[in-house]
């Protein structure tokens, strides 16, 4: 996620203002592995040790493999337009604000609509999605993250909420839309009024499953069994599973909560996951009590899970699998491992904070029951070492020393701290290699990097996979499970790529050797492979093109090859957006990319044009020969 458009900071800095952490005192920092230029093989950085792995993982022995890539590489720029290679165009498929069903109303530039004209249309500022094949049916899936406040009530005063029901309309932007999509006439398009068509938003009904369900920290004055929800919101990235559900991930859920008592006192562990007294503001308080966290303080607990959902049953009620752990979820990666348990492998977007894993305790057999497989398993979280080998630890009673499995995955962040694992440079997407036993985590940036601790006190100390003090580029991080058994505790590590800027600087800062003026970018997010195994790179970063991003241009999407660590930059998005979310029709022949909050701050009219209002979108790429996109 990028800024908090009112405040022109990013949400994870707002949650620093609202609850600042202490500066970083009397500690030393581990010596920082060797980074030079010199130090990356193919694309990759060996520690220590880990340069003697297997080449199969190092990737050094295939620089001379066949070109993979199936487009020509394009240069960054700044234009307020979607650009793609030659031979590729790309059309708008649905935009924030276009009715799902026959009776909504059509977007109105002039107000942006109203609660029920929203609660009936696509949301807002698309993230994470994926494609279902239903039949002869094609049902696409796609988070609604959030919403840039100047830009929906940009028809009032200061772009701030006038009444209850801008609020109401705000709120009703955020959650999930489920809609089928159909190619006809060489295009693809929504399908008005389909039986499929819906809207998830922050007041629909879900389930609580797993350890924490009917937890007393789970229960409310609204829900005192502590097994019912109402809504979820600011989903960022998903997850697939292989029995064919969705899963959401709800990440910055905590700046929607705030306080009608200034004098309030709120818990550690409230504060631990960026509970304050103040909203971002959204204002949902004010029209729904259980945001008002004076008077319903165990509420933020029912928010921040994986929710699994069914597009293919649309009465069906999503479920909030509280074992896969509480945190700020990034996307949740599904693995089924050798011995046909289920491994998800997700991050805790935030400076600072961890890498986890869940297996499941059963196994998946196709058309076999699967409800458990989400509810029931271990969860761990990643500790690495600078030699290039990392280890799995569990988190459960005996390690944390916390009371039970329950708290542990409310409070999964604490239970991270207490056994000690490494802090990340805020850990976003992770994507495991469809042709190789390997998986990938974006680690975006971090600012704090061996300057500050994370929220919980935890020290962030420059080494390891995090290799840069207030790490401002990014990087991409790459590990195999040992013996390729993804349910093992051990596994060794590398750095595919050091994001950088090789014209502006020659220190470590320049980027890894595959980071060239060509392909360079900043701040990797959104992360996923094809079908033929190449990895690609969305960007969430500095869009200025000035300074230490000159040359960068707006954000972008890129591909890598894991064997020879090439990397090429596809597309390039509108001014001021985030390219985020990626999937692929099932003819492969189409490819989806999501565009987040273009003109976030003011300056972009994507995707109609003129002086029309800035819509988050997808859009459908192409080849123009018809060709296999990915």
């Amino acid at each position: 996620m990028s800024s908090n458009h009112e405040t022109e900071v990013s949400f994870d800095d707002f949650d620093e203002i609202v609850n600042p952490r202490p500066d970083e005192t009397d500690f030393d920092r581990v010596v920082e592995a060797s980074i030079s230029r010199r130090g990356f093989l193919g694309g990759t950085l060996a520690f220590g040790s880990f340069a003697m792995l297997n080449s199969t993982f190092l990737s050094t022995s295939a620089k001379a493999a066949t070109d993979r890539f199936a487009f020509e590489a394009i240069a960054a720029n700044s234009d307020d337009a979607i650009t793609v290679p030659k031979g590729y165009k790309a059309e708008v498929l649905v935009r924030w604000g276009d009715p799902l069903w026959s009776d909504a109303a059509e977007f109105d530039p002039a107000t942006r609509g109203t609660a029920k004209s929203q609660a009936r249309a696509f949301g807002d500022n698309t993230d994470g999605m994926d494609v279902f094949s239903h039949g002869d049916k094609t049902l696409l899936v796609v988070n609604n993250e959030y919403t840039n406040r100047k830009i929906i009530w940009g028809n009032r005063e200061e772009g701030k909420a006038a009444n209850d029901d801008d609020i109401a309309k705000g709120k009703n932007a955020h959650g999930l839309s489920v809609v089928e999509i159909a190619f006809k006439d060489g295009s693809w398009s929504l399908v008005k009024d389909s039986p499929y068509n819906r809207r998830i938003t922050p007041d629909s009904e879900m389930e609580l499953t797993g350890p924490a369900a009917g937890h007393d920290l789970l229960k409310t004055a609204a829900d005192p069994t502590g097994t019912r929800s109402l809504g979820t919101w600011n989903n960022c990235g998903n997850g697939k599973t292989p029995w064919g559900t969705y899963l959401a991930c709800e990440e910055n859920f905590n700046g929607y909560f705030s306080s009608s008592d200034e004098s309030v006192e709120l818990s550690s562990e409230l504060k631990r996951y960026g509970i304050g007294k103040k909203d971002w503001g959204y204002g949902w308080a004010a029209i729904d009590e259980r945001f008002d966290v004076a008077k319903h303080p165990q509420e933020p607990n029912r928010a921040g899970y994986v929710v699994e959902i069914d597009p293919r049953d649309p009465n069906s009620t999503p479920k909030k699998r509280t074992a896969l752990g509480r945190f700020k979820h990034e996307n949740a990666e599904c693995v089924v491992n050798k011995d046909g348990r289920v491994v998800v492998y997700m991050g805790d977007d935030e400076r600072g904070e961890f890498l986890y894993r869940f297996v499941s305790k059963g196994v998946y057999a196709p058309g076999g029951e699967t409800d458990t497989l989400l509810s029931e398993g271990s969860l761990y979280v990643a500790k690495f070492h600078d030699n290039g080998a990392g280890e799995w630890l569990e988190l459960n009673p005996e390690t944390t020393g916390m009371a039970s499995q329950a708290e542990i995955c409310i409070h999964a962040r604490i239970a991270g701290s207490k056994v000690g694992a490494t802090t990340m440079d805020r850990p976003e997407w992770v994507a495991a290699n469809p042709k190789a036993d390997e998986v990938y985590c974006a680690l975006t940036n971090n600012k704090n990097r061996g300057i500050k601790p994370n929220k919980g006190g935890d020290l962030t100390p420059v080494g390891g996979p995090n290799p840069r003090e207030a790490n401002k580029y990014g990087q991409i991080l790459r590990w195999k499970p040992n013996a390729g058994d993804h349910t093992a505790k051990g596994f060794a590590w590398d750095l595919f790529v050091i994001a950088g800027n090789p014209t502006v600087h020659e220190d470590d800062r320049a980027g890894s050797d595959n980071v060239n003026p060509d392909n360079m970018f900043n701040s990797p997010d959104g992360l996923k492979f094809d079908s033929n195994g190449l990895l690609w790179i969305q960007t969430d970063g500095n869009y200025s093109n000035e300074k230490d991003f000159a040359g960068q241009g707006n954000n972008q999407m890129l591909a890598g090859d894991p064997v020879t660590g090439e990397i090429r930059r596809f597309l390039v998005g509108p001014k001021q957006c985030e390219v985020t979310g990626l999937s692929w029709t099932a003819d492969r022949r189409t490819m989806l990319v999501g565009i987040q909050h273009p003109g976030e701050r003011g300056d972009s009219h994507w995707p109609e044009g003129g002086d029309s209002v800035p819509r988050s979108a997808i859009i459908a790429v192409t080849r123009e020969d018809g060709g296999l996109v990915g």
